[in-house]
């Protein structure tokens, strides 16, 4: 859920050339007038910068699937009620297989049907770390069973950023950059 703005965007003048140069880069990769994220986080000139190369790796490189990367991201932005991370990541993850069904899949939790063994001990493990910043041990065992140690510690890393950012952005008060 978004709350009131507290932290309104920012312009040139407020985020300096290098955060307005990246917000306006952001804008134009997801096809909007304004990337209110970049905006937002830019007002911090150093931050943001630092904190994208990160952020841009757990989303567009490393050694979980896209599909997986969405699915994680999807159930964080539900369980957080996180409309802003929601309303990017719907787009993004029709492009990378998950279809409105399969999101609604997700929604609905890991006893939903349609969902492959992989995919339910992946919402499952979604929602432990979210609800009790960990993994139980059954459930990490099942994990195990579909990824590698590497994939496993990321899975780590990108759950944690995408619950931060949803509380970042709440508490922020980040606007959406879509009308619907």
């Amino acid at each position: 859920m978004t709350a009131p703005s507290r932290m309104p965007p920012g312009g040139f003048k407020e985020l300096g050339p290098i955060n307005w140069l990246i917000a306006k880069a952001g804008a134009r990769a997801i096809r909007a007038p304004r990337f209110s994220l970049f905006t937002v986080l830019g007002r911090h000139r150093l931050l943001l910068p630092v904190w994208l190369p990160l952020s841009g790796f757990l989303l567009y490189g490393g050694k979980l699937s896209p599909r997986d990367k969405e699915t994680v991201i999807l159930r964080v932005g539900h369980l957080r009620e996180c409309e802003y991370e929601l309303q990017q990541h719907r787009r993004l993850a029709r492009s990378r297989g998950l279809d409105p069904v399969t999101q609604a899949r997700v929604f609905e939790g890991p006893d939903a049907q349609g969902l492959t063994d992989r995919e339910r001990v992946l919402i499952t493990a979604t929602d432990e770390f979210v609800v009790t910043r960990g993994v139980s041990p059954q459930t990490w065992q099942a994990l195990a069973e579909h990824y590698t140690k590497p994939q496993l510690i990321e899975f780590c890393f990108l759950t944690a950023q995408y619950d931060g950012l949803a509380a970042t952005i709440a508490t922020l008060g980040v606007p959406l950059d879509f009308p619907d």
